[in-house]
């Protein structure tokens, strides 16, 4: 019988061991969109464009080594294959340097040391975003290396985006948890602890994780290499060149880049929104960001069957309408109709289920395409690319929130001190920030997905004409790069 990765369907103990491994870094980035922002300006007392700015260098930084660390994994070479080593070991790194993202050191309590502060928060986060790519990125380029099969993608992007939407609820019900026992300490502590449990229950993840995936990819990275071609090298620009030559790509790129900007806009200023325009208290924000994320986990699995019915992209603009419903009410809310909080949060849940789900699960189809036309396989560098451009705008984004809510006012506080009574310009750009600046990016997400030319059909003929070039790789007439599929 003819040995390929897609011949054997995974077992549920692969799946589900390859989904554990999501959970933790899953529940450190999340818990950062929700509440870094807020633990600068209100907790350690950074001026909010100077938090805003903290932000984005991390994630400028963690944008730029996206693509070297995606590049990196491709070319490791190692009796466990590419990724793996990566996996085992960034994991302690990055739950130690997690951890200290979420402490004010001594020398730079207090508001007034804004340059200490600053600085540290800075050092820390280019360390922590390093580690936290050298985790996540080879972990998400494991799901082209499991599987060819379309549907067990999509299953498998299922099981890992369950994961995340599950570290996202776990993350804020730590969150409660962790502030409600430790009510009577100061909230330096409170967020002290809150990071260190997460740093070590992403250790402990990842080390399952490992454990229940490393035969599984070790049999099929030897299948992999048994069977790949001699390959020419190609450059790091050549490689760049030929992502950008590659429009189905760029398309999830803009997909996946929209969605996640309107999360992050939204995620990053909830807190200010449910506190200062509804009059809410913070446990309040608490609740509604965990019914979002615990609805969006309820509908993974709804949504992945879906999608094998109707395909990625009618799933995408479904979901999308909910969210974009749910998003554009939340600027007209007054603080007298607040109860309907709730019901615009379980709305967009539906949105944010499929946001998890779609642009990653297109992905891999991507890859077979450039297999394809170039010969070669580079999941880590279309990982590290997509990640790398998602990074950069979101950065952008949050370093805008920042700048924007400090020039329109917005007082920021450190421990101790009493919330102070808001502008109304800073109440006007918290709302422009929740309703209209979300909504446009998910509109310009559904144009792309539109306009996206992979579909189940298409991406068949695209294995199909990969497998009979490995059936005939001996023979170099019908083994060229050159036979490319047009998407």
């Amino acid at each position: 019988m003819d040995k390929t990765l897609s011949v054997h369907p995974l077992t549920f103990r692969t799946r589900l061991a390859y989904g554990i491994g999501a959970i933790g870094p899953a529940m450190a980035g999340s818990t950062m969109i929700f509440f870094l922002m807020l633990f600068f300006t209100d907790v350690a007392g950074l001026n909010a464009a100077l938090a805003g700015s903290v932000l984005m260098v991390g994630k400028i930084w963690d944008a730029i080594n996206d693509p070297l660390v995606g590049i990196l994994s491709d070319k490791t070479r190692s009796r466990w294959g590419r990724r793996l080593p990566w996996l085992a070991f960034s994991a302690i790194p990055f739950a130690i340097f997690f951890s200290l993202e979420w402490w004010v050191p001594p020398f730079a309590h207090g508001a007034a040391n804004q340059t200490a502060l600053f600085l540290y928060f800075v050092v820390i986060s280019i360390f922590m975003n390093l580690a936290y790519t050298a985790v996540s990125l080879p972990h998400q380029a494991l799901i082209a290396e499991l599987s060819t099969d379309y549907d067990e993608r999509t299953r498998l992007a299922g099981f890992r985006q369950g994961s995340e939407l599950a570290g996202s609820v776990g993350g804020l019900v730590l969150a409660l948890a962790v502030f409600g026992v430790l009510k009577e300490a100061d909230k330096q502590t409170q967020y002290f602890v809150f990071g260190s449990v997460i740093g070590l229950v992403s250790l402990i993840g990842l080390v399952l994780c490992l454990i229940g995936i490393w035969k599984p990819v070790c049999e099929r990275e030897k299948l992999r290499v048994e069977q790949q071609t001699e390959e020419k090298s190609l450059g790091f620009f050549e490689q760049f060149r030929i992502a950008f030559s590659n429009r189905p790509f760029l398309m999830v790129c803009g997909i996946y880049l929209f969605s996640w900007l309107a999360m992050q806009f939204t995620a990053t200023i909830l807190p200010y929104y449910v506190t200062h325009c509804l009059k809410l208290s913070s446990t309040t924000f608490q609740t509604l960001a965990l019914t979002v994320q615990v609805t969006a986990l309820i509908l993974i699995p709804a949504w992945s069957w879906v999608c094998v019915k109707l395909g990625k992209k009618a799933v995408y603009q479904l979901g999308m309408v909910c969210w974009i419903v749910a998003q554009s009410f939340l600027f007209f809310l007054p603080p007298t109709q607040s109860e309907w909080i709730y019901l615009l949060g379980f709305t967009a849940g539906f949105g944010v289920s499929v946001c998890y789900l779609v642009p990653t699960a297109m992905l891999p189809d991507v890859i077979e395409l450039d297999e394809l036309t170039t010969g070669q396989r580079r999941e880590g560098l279309f990982y590290g690319f997509l990640v790398f451009l998602q990074k950069n705008v979101l950065a952008l984004g949050t370093f805008l929130i920042g700048w924007g809510l400090a020039l329109a006012g917005y007082v920021s506080h450190g421990p101790g001190e009493a919330a102070p009574v808001q502008p109304e310009s800073a109440l006007l750009a918290i709302r422009i920030a929740i309703g209209p600046l979300p909504t446009i990016s998910l509109l310009l997400g559904m144009f792309l997905t539109w306009k996206y030319p992979i579909t189940k059909e298409r991406h068949a003929e695209i294995l199909r004409a990969l497998d009979e070039r490995r059936r005939h790789r001996e023979s170099p007439a019908s083994a060229q790069p050159g036979s490319s599929f047009s998407a």
